[in-house]
């Protein structure tokens, strides 16, 4: 019976806080909507702002959040690709100017002759084969590791290697956005658009019909002829009248802003449905795999005739169709034996300084055909992590580049958000490989540091500001994705959360970091999907984090918040709630019952660009679903 009474009297305990949440609810969703302003506020602003150069990185990631822009993405595209084009092309140029004139640069101990012209983002490798010897048959350019092997039936022929390295992939063709994506943010917008324009005809009602009032009020003013206050009391309140449409449409704007911006943030935590399929063999999936380093194109050209001494002139033979490929192995090869005739060719590369590697990068090569990268042709890869150097036999020449698993740093083992100083945050991802640390303050993101397997690297990116757009490319191109894509869940075991609460956990926790520390808890993976849990401490000042912080627990589903009874280190995972604890809709009235004013004052004055790049940081990295 004394168990009974207990559960009796905690039942009605719990009822009577449920009454409690409910009665408040209305009230702290009506705050935290105005709180969450912010990230209208920083939209608008970024699309007053915006850059053609970060449309690029939306269509790579699966679709732009607002499909108006096609137009103005693929102008860019189209003029970064024909700069790109111009700039290749011009190399190509360098490459046959050398060649023609092989002969006056040839080598004094080979004979042959080497070059390699480097720029920024783009280094040129050419070797003329001027002697013809068999017995020299290993290329090597001077000072680098980078080289051939070459088969003999190579070593005697009029022949010049060409590597071209380009530090940046331009072959691999863009993803095109998602039909279904765009659907679903056309009909928010449209829906949204469609309430505006109901809107704005309800106003120009109401305005008319003011307006009608305001005259039959001045002719009976005039009638009978009422005094100069009065006269001057109703100005006053026509022109209130014509200012209150301007204040509609602008909160009107700010609604439609706000509806797109959370229609964009759900997008970017939805899953695919289906796997993507179609695959030829040995093609390389894009979605599981990433292209490093840029992309290596490797050809054999016929040697141009060079120049000759004639009667104190220099002459050479001008070819009007310019450098011509070497076809290897031959298309006709009824008069060899092919297998030994035509061997595969010995290639040595060096890997990209800039690019991490956590694996053995595996080598794909180009099929122009399909317009896709592929594996075979491929064959005896082996990688010197140390020399950064790796070696692979090729059958036949072209485009070549090195991949890596998209998700070798997913699932996350833990991760922690915390404030560093006003407006600033730090953002620390730990995987199986690496511990990544990202400051966030304002519109900017910045790689801090970045540990290898407890070791510190050293990588560019360090210490170079960019827009959170600009940063996640730069990030992924160095190999550091630990941003998942709605494909990734098929690649990787994820501990699914619904997208609606975990988008709003984002939100929330975006507003709070400014005074606030935010870290995984191992009990997020034993509460349900529509549940996240997570730790959260507040965090005023800018000293080094303790090693065992008084951390309070958090469950949160979207629209209920509660502290937890348990703590990271209790036996069994519960719900129960902590005693003299209540319930609350929003995160930011939960910590608000344990929050010192200070805390809570920081987090009223904090930066919307600020809490927009932090809460856009979360939202692509998804700490709650990848940990």
């Amino acid at each position: 019976m004394e168990k009974l009474e207990i559960k009796r009297i905690e039942r009605e305990k719990w009822r009577q806080l449920e009454a409690k949440d409910l009665e408040r609810r209305n009230e702290e969703l009506e705050e935290l909507y105005l709180l969450e302003r912010c990230f209208p506020e920083a939209e608008k602003l970024k699309r007053e702002t915006r850059l053609l150069s970060q449309w690029k990185h939306y269509i790579q990631c699966d679709g732009s959040p607002d499909p108006s822009v096609s137009q103005e993405i693929n102008t860019f595209i189209s003029l970064w690709k024909e700069e790109t084009n111009e700039t290749f092309e011009e190399v190509i140029g360098k490459s046959k100017l050398v060649l023609n004139q092989a002969s006056t640069l040839a080598d004094l101990d080979s004979g042959n002759m080497e070059k390699v012209i480097q720029d920024e983002n783009i280094t040129l490798y050419v070797w003329a084969n001027l002697k013809k010897n068999p017995r020299y048959r290993s290329v090597r350019f001077s000072e680098t590791q980078i080289g051939f092997e070459i088969p003999r039936i190579l070593a005697t022929s009029d022949i010049a290697l060409r590597l071209l390295h380009t530090h940046y992939d331009h072959v691999t063709p863009l993803r095109p956005v998602p039909t279904s994506l765009q659907e679903h943010t056309s009909t928010i917008t449209n829906l949204v658009r469609d309430e505006e324009k109901n809107l704005e005809a309800a106003i120009s009602k109401e305005m008319q019909e003011e307006c009608k009032q305001e005259e039959n009020e001045s002719n009976s003013v005039h009638e009978e002829e009422i005094k100069v206050e009065d006269q001057g009391e109703t100005e006053v309140k026509m022109s209130s009248v014509q200012e209150e449409p301007e204040v509609t449409k602008c909160e009107l704007e700010m609604k439609l802003i706000s509806e797109t911006v959370l229609a964009a943030q759900l997008l970017l935590l939805e899953n695919a449905h289906e796997k993507p399929s179609d695959l030829d063999d040995n093609e390389v999936d894009l979605c599981q795999f990433t292209t490093l380093g840029g992309v290596y194109h490797l050809d054999i050209l016929e040697l141009p005739p060079q120049c000759k001494p004639m009667k104190g002139w220099m002459v050479v033979e001008i070819l009007k169709e310019g450098l011509q490929k070497y076809i290897y192995p031959p298309e006709t090869t009824e008069d060899f034996e092919t297998e030994y005739s035509f061997p595969p060719i010995e290639v040595t590369l060096e890997v990209h300084e800039n690019v991490i590697f956590f694996e053995d990068p595996m080598v794909a090569r180009w099929d122009a055909e399909g317009k896709h990268w592929k594996t075979d042709g491929i064959s005896n890869v082996s990688y010197k992590s140390e020399e950064r150097l790796i070696t692979f036999n090729l059958e036949t020449f072209g485009p070549v580049t090195l991949i890596q698993d998209s998700h070798i740093n997913m699932p996350y083992q833990s991760w922690e958000l915390r404030p560093l100083d006003v407006n600033k945050v730090l953002l620390s991802v730990t995987t199986i490989f690496a511990e990544i640390q990202i400051q966030i303050k304002e519109n900017l993101c910045m790689l801090a540091s970045i540990k290898v397997n407890n070791k510190k690297h050293s990588s560019i990116l360090e210490g170079r500001w960019m827009t959170p757009v600009s940063f996640i490319t730069a990030l992924k191109e160095a190999g550091l994705n630990i941003f998942p894509t709605r494909h990734s869940h098929f690649y990787v075991i994820i501990n699914y959360k619904v997208p609606l609460t975990e988008m709003k956990a984002y939100r929330q926790m975006a507003l709070l970091s400014s005074a606030f520390a935010f870290g995984w808890s191992r009990w997020n993976m034993l509460c349900d999907s529509k549940k996240v849990v997570f730790k959260v401490r507040e965090h005023l000042r800018k000293e080094e984090p303790i090693e065992d912080p008084n951390w309070a627990l958090l469950m949160f589903s979207g629209d209920r918040a509660q502290r937890l009874k348990i703590d990271e280190y209790s036996d069994t995972f519960s719900e129960a709630l902590k005693e003299e604890t209540e319930f609350h809709s929003t995160l930011y009235h939960m910590v608000k019952d344990f929050a010192s004013e200070e805390a809570m004052e920081k987090i009223r004055s904090s930066n919307d660009q600020f809490i927009d790049s932090v809460g856009h940081m979360l939202l692509l990295t998804r700490v709650l679903s990848y940990s």
